[in-house]
């Protein structure tokens, strides 16, 4: 038999997609908004879902939380903080380069395709004509 009294699931969890979460931890690490400002913005129920992604997604040092709050995001930053970050920065790229250069070398080596161009340390005999 089938129960005449409708029952409504009633989630306690919403699930975001991966691009919602970046943007939403995008915003509060560019300092655009703290977490529980775009908790608020976004309607977003779980007080700590928002440092939850950040801590999971997000780029900034979350082993060592700050004391402070990010309540002004155009405060100044230390010289050693801005070092830090600076180095983070590089390490990032630098992690960045790393992986496009592999997936170039792969793209070569398994699709024989020759994405890096060579250069002639020797000028073309076209350019010389030109210039005399």
């Amino acid at each position: 038999m089938k129960h005449s009294k409708k029952t409504s699931n009633k989630r306690t969890q919403r699930d975001y997609n991966l691009g919602f979460k970046l943007a939403v931890i995008s915003q509060v690490e560019k300092g655009e908004m703290t977490y529980k400002q775009a908790q608020k913005a976004y309607g977003i129920q779980g007080r700590s879902t928002v440092l939850v992604w950040l801590r999971k997604h997000g780029t900034l040092d979350w082993s060592n939380p700050m004391i402070h709050h990010m309540s002004n995001p155009k405060r100044k930053e230390t010289p050693a903080q801005k070092i830090k970050r600076l180095e983070r920065e590089l390490s990032d790229e630098k992690l960045k380069n790393e992986i496009l250069n592999t997936m170039i070398d792969i793209s070569d080596s398994q699709y024989g395709t020759a994405i890096r161009k060579k250069y002639s340390p020797i000028q073309s005999n076209a350019s010389d004509k030109k210039n005399k």
